[in-house]
């Protein structure tokens, strides 16, 4: 067996100490994704039917892939409006790997949003969701220092006695979701009950996750087809926060004809850049995450890319009003 050299261990070992760190630290914050409004029943239950007619929504997230203890994201939804509900019904599935599948979490999520226009220019929607959710541990992908020697790496069993195992429980959130024809604002609410999600003996709460969200799109020279604004911007504002952990995004959209191009900081953390492309029916968006804390040279940023389809429904009636935040 070819002998292991110092740099060679010390990374090992780095690798593993990184994934089980960020292994450890996923059991207190829920995934992320940095195109929000491109996976909206994920940032807030209320946008479920908002599109009116069906949609079919696909998500994928890579966060830091040059770790050994990388994370992969990816979730799908459909949703719609439903008249005889006076609302929108929605299903959401999401899956997240944390160190190469070392701890893998599994949610399905059923949604009822109720829509209400208060004003002939104002409009809420108020959702609710109720998911079950399986997070699992696979003990053999893990490895620690005991099984390192010093020349021939990883070879020894290591006298950790195995934990884990998987756990499931039901959980809950809701939401509320205010526009007009140019401003919108949110806010969520998740895991209201703060459901126990401990793979040992003991208990884990899953913490609760409030999030905020605002912005405009405000149309700038002249319209196009339909009467749709050919160029508009959009200025957008999300925090989250969930128990110790805080996020403040701020970025801004610009759409024109069917390219949108985006930017975003995440405070001390990431610069994002995002380009997208979208019809009637298709929509299809591309960031990449740009680390700015001490991790930057080590983690090769973050990729994420989404998928939206449009299906035909029937002709609309007047009192539905769309909502019109971005859709990346």
């Amino acid at each position: 067996m070819v002998s292991m050299t110092k740099r060679t261990i010390v990374r090992a070992v780095l690798g593993v100490t990184l994934g089980v760190f960020c292994t450890l630290q996923s059991l207190a914050q829920d995934p992320q994704f940095t195109q929000f409004y491109a996976n909206p029943l994920y940032l807030n239950p209320a946008f479920a039917g908002t599109a009116r007619c069906p949609r079919v929504v696909l998500n994928y997230r890579n966060q830091w892939p040059a770790l050994t203890g990388t994370f992969v994201t990816t979730s799908a939804s459909y949703d719609q409006h439903v008249e005889g509900l006076g609302g929108g019904l929605g299903l959401l599935v999401t899956n997240d790997q944390a160190g190469k599948g070392t701890l893998n979490t599994t949610t399905v999520s059923g949604i009822y949003s109720y829509q209400q226009a208060i004003t002939r220019k104002f409009s809420i929607k108020a959702g609710f969701q109720a998911t079950y959710f399986q997070k699992s541990l696979d003990w053999s992908k893990l490895t620690f220092g005991d099984q390192i020697d010093p020349r021939r790496g990883f070879i020894y069993n290591t006298n950790d006695v195995p934990r884990g195992g998987s756990v499931g429980n039901v959980d809950f959130s809701a939401g509320l979701l205010g526009y007009t024809d140019i401003l919108y604002v949110g806010v969520a609410v998740h895991h209201l009950t703060e459901p126990n999600e401990s793979l040992i003996v003991g208990t884990s709460k899953l913490p609760m996750k409030i999030t905020g969200h605002a912005g405009a799109a405000i149309p700038l020279g002249m319209r196009g087809k339909y009467g749709k604004p050919k160029t508009r911007i959009s200025p957008n504002v999300l925090y989250q926060q969930q128990a110790e952990f805080r996020q403040l995004n701020l970025g801004m959209y610009l759409d024109h004809g069917p390219i949108t191009a985006g930017v975003w900081y995440r405070a001390k953390d990431a610069f994002i850049a995002l380009i997208g492309f979208q019809t009637e029916k298709f929509k299809f968006g591309y960031s990449y995450d740009v680390t700015t804390s001490k991790l930057t040279t080590a983690t090769a940023g973050s990729h994420e890319v989404s998928l939206q389809l449009q299906f035909n429904c029937k002709p609309k009636k007047r009192r539905f009003r769309q909502v019109a935040c971005p859709t990346f």
